[in-house]
């Protein structure tokens, strides 16, 4: 057996193996001797098929068989032995594959083209500047969550005549047609324009609207009329709402018993009290998204700033040849920008993890199980609860889906555990911004 590489470039290269029929043809006989044993043919007794009629039988197939066994396991050796990088899988000539005579060839020879990883390095150095944000609650962005949190513990009823602010359930009935749904309509839903019609409005009323100019977007016709969103955006002409109920909530006051209701009995004694420790749990909530968008930013920054050579063509190649027609040509090219972000992303971190020596312990994975099912059942407030079975429920969850959950649970941890480390390397900046000023920045 012989195997060479053929680099054409820092990135690409392609495999030759050839195979002699001394390479096979051993393990060949002991297959054919072993189906001898086993086959069961009319007018032989088991174990006495003569190997000649086993060859004329199912010989060619044998051949291909053990063939390209020795071809895959000598390929990957072959990698591996001489620590070749790659991107993707070795793609196999297929035009001089079809070429092949397996009925008598007795040598063959494979070509296989490769993408490699190109040698690249990286700066992880506080010379090397992320932006951070803090959100700080203004004073507009504080009065609407509490007035939010008023509603929301606040006493639903059914009005006589409506007010601005108001829901209103009935039927959407179309003038000119079949299409007929009861649903609620909030008001928020509603184009400004239209806020007049349902102003003052009773139970019993009709109004009339014109559907793609009644709402503020195609989403809410699709929901309140149970139709596709491509349905939604074509549909013209008069509805009409006839009105069967109003709801209002009226807010909740601002007094103990709302306290007691959001934070937990007597934890809070005052509206002052109260309000910060509003501000406060939202600010750390929003904060929660400022994290997220650290983390996006340092991956940019490096993904940006760190000179890595891919082989973009032969990508292309390997994942629609891998993908078996999942995905077609045009796909991979609307996609492919942010296939190569990401892998680049995955070169650096995992270069990253190897320098540093980055570890992930399997007690590690448990503690982020652990926590992942206490936050779905509320929070760290369940633990006292759960504490004799939450052992128990994070290994039948890592254990689930054949080891995925776990290996998915492993990600998680050791990216995280890589972000924390470039953190302590480089330089961040905190900038303090209102809510408003952070999600201008989320959009851009």
């Amino acid at each position: 057996m012989d195997i060479t590489l053929d680099k054409k470039s820092s990135t690409e290269a392609s495999i030759k193996v050839t195979l002699k029929e001394s390479d096979y043809q051993p393990n060949v006989e002991e297959k054919v001797k072993e189906y001898a044993k086993k086959a069961n043919i009319k007018g032989f007794r088991p174990g006495k098929v003569p190997t000649g009629l086993i060859k004329k039988m199912y010989g060619k197939s044998i051949i291909v068989e053990e063939v390209n066994s020795i071809l895959s396991k000598s390929l990957q050796e072959y990698i591996k032995e001489n620590n070749i990088q790659l991107i993707g899988e070795p793609l196999p000539d297929m035009e001089k594959a079809s070429q092949i005579d397996w009925e008598n060839q007795k040598d063959f020879e494979f070509d296989y083209n490769i993408g490699l990883v190109d040698e690249f390095d990286y700066d992880l150095s506080n010379k090397q500047k992320v932006k951070s944000y803090k959100i700080e609650l203004d004073k507009k962005a504080l009065d609407e969550t509490l007035e939010n949190v008023k509603k929301q513990f606040g006493e639903s009823t059914n009005p006589e005549v409506s007010e601005e602010g108001d829901a209103f359930y009935g039927e959407l009935k179309q003038v000119e047609g079949e299409l007929s749904k009861e649903g609620v309509i909030q008001w928020d839903d509603l184009d400004k324009k239209e806020h007049k019609k349902f102003t003052g409005v009773k139970p019993g009323d009709i109004v009339e609207l014109d559907i793609q100019k009644a709402f503020k977007d195609h989403a809410t016709i699709a929901h309140l009329l149970d139709v596709g969103h491509e349905k939604a955006k074509e549909l013209t002409g008069k509805f009409t709402f006839i009105i069967n109920k109003i709801n209002r909530i009226e807010p909740a006051e601002l007094n103990q018993d709302l306290f007691d209701k959001v934070f937990g009995k007597d934890s809070i004694k005052s509206e002052e009290e109260f309000v910060e420790k509003v501000k406060n749990t939202v600010e750390e909530n929003y904060n929660r998204e400022t994290d997220h968008l650290l983390d996006r930013d340092i991956k940019d920054h490096f993904v940006k700033n760190t000179k890595i050579e891919i082989p973009v063509e032969f990508l292309k190649t390997w994942l629609l040849q891998s993908n078996e027609g999942k995905v077609t040509a045009e796909d991979i090219e609307k996609e492919i920008d942010e296939y190569v972000k990401q892998l680049k992303w995955d070169l650096i971190k995992n270069k990253i993890a190897e320098k540093s020596e980055i570890k992930v312990e399997n007690e590690e994975v448990v503690d982020k199980a652990k926590n992942m099912i206490l936050q779905q059942l509320g929070g760290q407030g369940m633990a006292e609860q759960m504490k004799d079975h939450l052992d128990s429920f994070a290994d039948n969850y890592l254990k689930g889906e054949n080891g995925q959950n776990y290996m998915k649970v492993f990600g998680e941890v050791r990216d995280e555990k890589i972000l924390n480390h470039i953190k302590d390397e480089i330089t961040i900046t905190e900038k303090k911004v209102t809510l408003d000023e952070f999600q201008k920045i989320v959009s851009n």
